[in-house]
């Protein structure tokens, strides 16, 4: 029996980077920008966001809630470039992206798979690490092979890869694009290409493709009491790495058991864990599969695993600049202040939020390169203090041969005197 899709809804996230001197800059053009706006955060509407991640975090990723209304009237009342001043001091800022018109576009020529591009946040990080992430979902079609093709070719729209093919699987049907490639060059002028960003390089898990963030709930007819979630592996396997319908990879059962994470609150849903995706696969035999875990998977815990991406990027980069060995004062500054603020805190109480940030903690390896840094200043440091100690010795030993010189001529002197 072919698997369906009752529910299913894919974001594409897009890390980039801004040079820290010019992030003000960078935050002036999202203000000047008619289409941009800033999200406002509030206790009320997003209760179930602030009840979700503890107060210091809530602080340091979503500083809107601590806004009171006053507050918030007045910032809507200064000048963009007053505005950007006071958000360049906040640590995070989230820009959403409204269209005109609601964009629509079609994978493959004649029967091809239709898909909408439904929303589009920007999220700016005060040390320059920034998230583009466009939500969309497929329109006419229930088969989840078609889920599988369009994510797989949708994260490659981007990436040089799918620069040389010219984009001859992906078709844009809206008057705000003519085709992929204008879509491309709207991406590349949102995170501004030309002007405020630096390249990824070796922080750049994804080869300029987008991280895949989907959410799918299958018919029951496919996955229920009778019918094993073992009968439908290879594909959620699939599924789980972005990986094409015709793919046959085969997975080793490590391999599985490393991928998929099974939480027993959730009986009918599998989530999977990766380095270039994220997935949630559910039966609609659950209810509050289609009622309230797809609007927790899509608030709540992208949210964690964004928060989860920029430590892993940022941490990355640190460890680049250690490499340089320049100005290795700034460096531990920024190190001790990122240990302080976030490495040491939990974000959250809730416990299967807990389970999903550890989860991308391992997945990530970021205690691996966290523990790499700290080495590398250890031994740069060590390195340092031992070339400092020689100088001082060096001049020491300049002092004591200039001193004893100094005595032999007064000697000498006396001597002659005498």
């Amino acid at each position: 029996m072919e698997l369906k899709v009752k529910y299913q809804y894919t974001y594409f996230i897009k890390p980039f980077l801004v040079k820290e001197d010019k992030y003000e800059k960078y935050l002036l053009s999202l203000l000047n920008n008619k289409n941009c706006k800033l999200k406002i955060f509030e206790k009320e509407r997003d209760f179930n966001l602030y009840s979700y991640f503890i107060q210091n975090t809530r602080e340091y990723f979503f500083p809107t809630f601590s806004l009171e209304r006053d507050e918030i009237n007045n910032l809507d009342r200064l000048s963009n470039k007053m505005k950007a001043i006071i958000l360049s001091n906040f640590h995070c800022n989230v820009f959403e992206y409204n269209f005109d018109k609601k964009i629509q576009g079609k994978v493959n020529n004649d029967d091809g798979l239709f898909f909408n591009i439904e929303k589009i946040e920007i999220i700016c990080f005060d040390t320059g690490e920034c998230f583009l992430v466009i939500k969309t979902y497929l329109e006419n079609s229930e088969k989840f092979s078609d889920l599988l093709d369009f994510n797989y070719r949708f994260k490659e729209i981007n990436s040089d890869f799918s620069k040389l093919k010219n984009f001859t699987n992906i078709k844009i049907q809206t008057d705000k694009f003519n085709n992929m490639s204008e879509l491309s060059e709207f991406i590349d002028n949102i995170i501004g290409v030309n002007n405020n960003n630096i390249e990824l390089k070796d922080v750049d898990l994804y080869n300029k493709r987008f991280f895949v963030y989907t959410y799918s709930c299958i018919d029951q007819d496919n996955w229920n009491n009778e019918d094993d979630f073992k009968n439908i592996e290879s594909d959620f396997l699939r599924y789980s790495n972005a990986l094409s319908s015709s793919n046959t990879l085969d997975f080793a059962t490590n391999e599985f058991d490393k991928t998929i994470q099974t939480i027993e609150q959730f009986k009918y849903s599998r989530f999977g864990f990766t380095k270039q995706c994220a997935s949630l696969m559910t039966s609609s035999i659950e209810i509050s599969n289609y009622t309230k875990l797809l609007f927790d998977y899509e608030n709540e815990y992208l949210y964690t695993l964004i928060i989860s991406l920029y430590q892993r990027i940022y941490l990355k980069k640190l460890e680049n600049e250690f490499k340089s060995k320049t100005d290795i004062n700034s460096i531990r500054n920024k190190f001790t202040k990122f240990t302080k603020e976030i490495w040491l805190n939990e974000i959250t109480n809730s416990v299967t939020g807990t389970i999903f940030y550890n989860k991308w903690r391992d997945v990530f390896e970021l205690q691996e390169i966290y523990n790499e840094i700290k080495n590398k200043y250890d031994v740069i440091y060590k390195e340092l203090k031992i070339e400092k100690t020689s100088k001082i010795n060096s001049i020491i030993e300049i002092a004591l041969a200039v001193s004893l010189l100094l005595n032999i001529v007064n000697l000498i002197v006396l001597l002659k005197l005498k």
